[in-house]
């Protein structure tokens, strides 16, 4: 059997000292780019792998990223968690990192999961995920100095750039707001919206993004947008119930709108098939995700590019090419404490919205386009 490659023979082969390939591996910010450089393609040429558990002891690091699995209460909602949590696996491998999935039965079991991590040294992070107001979780992970992101912005608090508090999150108002500009550029006008109750971070932020576009296009005042709006829970069957009771009321010649925009997919598939029911199969409709649902049945939706999400996820607890979890509070002033990432919206035919060109847009031979 061959023997494997040493951090001596990367030395030699890279022409630097061994210190100097455990920089690389270890510290990659504290080496000249040119010499970063040439040590990692000496380690691509010689298909050299770093020892983990001689690293950890070594580091007194765990490599490990701790993240609750939530239970998955929507399946097509939910399945963005998946997408989330293999994008930041990707990100891990990466950096020599791995993720450590568990599972709490509500908030305070998982702070209660926080603390034995932090006792037992088995996670170097924590990311949290499904953030609301006044998150306890987030208040705990700071107060107790552990490292940690959060995916999803820490709601509720004045101060959303505080160093103790690092987040990753996609920006819903500026999805919703492109959606509802894609409509109205096709001369729809009464363009509803259909999310949550008010009181959620995140519907109220895709709600406003729809607010802002009506507004700018139409100068829409309260009144009409509150009769544009309708509220309801998460999922497809409550989707479908606020637009088939909307339809009970109306006849189709009056039908009070010309299009919707959703806070999420379900809520989109929900109001699909309403419509759909009732004789009109052209109804444009936008959801918010682009699940794997929304791509199966045509649907238009926003996507979060999570792989975008997952990167500034460790650019935060590590540092731009890092390979250890920094310190707690260990950010620069002239380094953001969090990452907003713009999503891309995506255009299907079967939407029954005419795909139209637009500066920089392509149609690509599936029938999706992004913007």
């Amino acid at each position: 059997m061959a023997q494997l490659p040493t951090v001596d023979d990367v030395a030699q082969r890279a022409g630097v000292s061994r210190q100097t390939v455990s920089n690389v591996l270890n510290s990659p910010e504290i080496v000249r780019e040119a010499t970063r450089l040439r040590v990692q393609a000496a380690i691509a040429e010689l298909g050299y792998r770093p020892h983990a558990s001689a690293r950890r002891l070594r580091t007194q690091q765990s490599s490990t990223i701790g993240v609750r699995l939530n239970p998955v209460l929507n399946g097509i909602s939910g399945s963005i968690l998946d997408l989330y949590l293999h994008a930041l696996g990707e990100r891990a491998d990466e950096r020599g990192m791995r993720i450590m999935l568990f599972t709490a039965h509500d908030i305070d079991d998982e702070i209660r999961h926080y603390q034995e991590l932090r006792d037992g040294a088995d996670v170097d992070a924590i990311v949290v995920t499904a953030t609301f107001y006044d998150d306890p979780r987030i208040e705990w992970l700071a107060a107790h100095r552990m490292p940690f992101v959060a995916f999803g912005r820490p709601w509720g608090r004045a101060d959303l750039d505080d160093p103790d508090r690092l987040w990753v999150d996609v920006d819903g108002r500026a999805g919703t707001r492109k959606a509802t500009e894609h409509l109205v550029k096709r001369g729809l006008r009464r363009i509803g919206f259909l999310g949550w109750p008010l009181g959620s971070g995140t519907g109220d932020d895709r709600r406003a993004g729809w607010q802002d576009a009506m507004v700018a296009a139409f100068g829409s005042g309260e009144a009409e947008l509150a009769e544009l709006s309708m509220e309801t829970d998460e999922g497809v069957r409550p989707g479908r119930v606020v637009i088939e009771e909307l339809i009970a009321r109306c006849d189709a010649a009056a039908h009070p709108l010309d299009a919707l925009v959703c806070a999420s997919d379900s809520l989109a598939l929900g109001a699909m098939m309403a419509v759909r029911e009732a004789g009109l199969p052209h109804f444009p409709i936008f959801g918010f995700d682009n699940t794997p649902t929304a791509q199966a049945v045509g649907l238009s939706s926003v996507d979060q590019r999570l792989g975008e999400v997952a990167a500034g996820t460790f650019e935060l607890l590590m540092g731009a090419t890092g390979r250890r979890v920094l310190p707690h509070g260990s950010g620069s002033d002239d380094d953001p404490r969090h990452r907003l990432i713009t999503p891309q919206l995506v255009v299907r035919r079967s939407s029954h919205l005419e795909l139209v060109e637009e500066a920089g847009g392509t149609v690509p031979g599936n029938h999706d386009r992004k913007e």
